[in-house]
């Protein structure tokens, strides 16, 4: 009889706990200040689900005289309408400028809610090829069935209204953003912003601070290059497109390219080799980064994927 209570007791805790999570999860969406006239939204440190809303991405925005700039757009369009009504509270002016770092799902589904309010949006002109793409369609499709009811019918691909072949400047009360183009990289249509006044770089999904990076199909040798680049600036605060804001930029950046490169040299290797993948997989010293949040869930495909790119990249020279 004992053990029958204490199972239903540990069932009903379980129960409270998941409960708990869930409520949690779907907790509204709360910007904070990080500079001046500059806020910060964080997504979880996990995978898309019903429970995060697909909230597992960053946007941020910065107000300006003439109108608020946005950076990405988050993962839902139920994320998109609390990112406004937080918009609202901090400013009545209206959102000018969405700008897209790229377009992976958790950064643009919410981008039909800024359209409709009026937004111009800007992105890379690779993500016009991306958008016309099986790819997008079929990934559309799969989070309609994975991530319902936040993810539905009436959710829509939705392409800029800007889409930029060079690095550019946009200028809002007098306020200036340079859009630099930094792919292929992470995505091919990658690019970075950079707040001219308060030195703020957002650098999209070149880095994934704290956790380990989503490598999926990327030009990893471009990405690192990309790195290399936005290292040179030294910006003052580091907005990446997953993890908390860095006031270490250097730090950041570094960690995100040394295990771009620690992918490359151990799969490299292998692939040279004719090492089979999972041979060198298990022979590989993961030790610094298996600390990491998602490491389970997304370093085996990392490698795999780049034993792949590395064996393409070898049977083109």
């Amino acid at each position: 009889m004992f053990c029958y209570f204490l199972r239903r007791a540990v069932l009903a805790l379980l129960s409270g706990l998941l409960t708990l999570t869930q409520a949690l999860a779907q907790a509204p969406l709360r910007v904070q200040p990080v500079a001046p006239d500059t806020w910060f939204a964080q997504g979880a440190a996990a995978l898309g689900s019903p429970a995060n809303r697909n909230f597992i991405s960053n946007a941020a925005f910065v107000v300006t005289r003439e109108g608020v700039v946005v950076i990405d757009a988050l993962g839902s369009p139920a994320l998109a309408d609390e990112l406004l009504a937080e918009i609202a509270r901090v400013t009545p002016l209206p959102v000018r400028y969405v700008i897209v770092t790229h377009y992976h799902a958790d950064h643009i589904y919410g981008l039909q809610r800024f359209k409709a309010a009026g937004a111009t949006i800007v992105a890379g002109e690779q993500g016009r090829e991306y958008l016309a793409s099986d790819t997008a369609r079929l990934r559309l499709q799969a989070s309609r069935e994975e991530l319902a009811p936040w993810i539905d019918e009436h959710t829509q691909l939705v392409p800029a209204d800007r889409w930029l072949q060079a690095d550019t400047v946009i200028e809002l009360g007098g306020e200036r953003f340079r859009l630099q183009l930094a792919g292929p990289a992470h995505t091919p249509e990658d690019l970075v912003v950079l707040h001219e006044r308060t030195g703020v770089l957002f650098a999209g999904d070149l880095v994934f601070r704290g956790r380990i990076p989503f490598v999926g199909l990327a030009d990893s040798s471009g990405w690192i290059r990309s790195l290399d680049r936005l290292l040179t600036l030294q910006p003052r605060l580091l907005v990446p497109g997953h993890g908390p804001v860095s006031d270490q930029s250097v730090a950041d950046l570094q960690l995100t390219r040394d295990y771009l490169v620690h992918l490359r040299q151990a799969m490299g290797e292998a692939a040279r080799n004719l090492e089979p993948f999972e041979d060198a997989y298990a022979r590989t010293d993961w030790s610094r980064f298996e600390s990491l949040p998602l490491f389970g869930a997304a370093n085996r495909i990392n490698a795999y994927n780049t034993y792949l790119l590395m064996e393409r990249e070898g049977m083109g020279r």
